[in-house]
């Protein structure tokens, strides 16, 4: 049974997993190493630092911030450290993505729609104000 304290929790849960997966994502170079980890599958960080310009070092710190993200994970198989790709995280933060656009696709919608009946409305009141303006200069000639 889930209270709505449980709903709030997992709520604010996935709120930090998306605010974590953004934050270590907001990087070029960790998503350059996410992307090659992903196509290798299983990979150490002395073969990643073959494919990006940055030291061993450096792919180990990236794999460490990739790693409290939640987005790899890493076991030993003897002297060497292996990574690969949890994909649990990037699909937390894709469907938030998913639901923020649908949002601000419905926004838009309704902005869209109080946008084309205020120039509806305007384009008749202008041309009723143009039938009276006419009908006004109409009896001013007359007279």
């Amino acid at each position: 049974m889930t209270t709505e304290a449980g709903q709030d929790r997992g709520a604010g849960t996935d709120q930090d997993a998306v605010t974590e997966v953004l934050s270590a994502l907001a990087d070029p170079t960790r998503r350059r190493l996410l992307d090659a980890l992903a196509a290798h599958g299983e990979a150490t960080a002395t073969v990643l630092a073959t494919e990006l310009p940055v030291s061993r070092q450096a792919i180990v710190k990236h794999l460490a911030v990739l790693t409290r993200a939640g987005l790899v994970v890493g076991h030993r198989e003897g002297r060497e450290a292996r990574y690969r790709v949890l994909p649990g995280r990037l699909n937390t933060t894709a469907r938030w993505m998913d639901r923020v656009a649908s949002e601000w696709d419905a926004r838009l919608s309704a902005i869209k729609r109080l946008a084309e009946a205020g120039a509806g409305t305007q384009t008749e009141a202008g041309a009723a104000g143009q039938t009276d303006a006419g009908s006004k200069a109409d009896a001013d000639s007359d007279g």
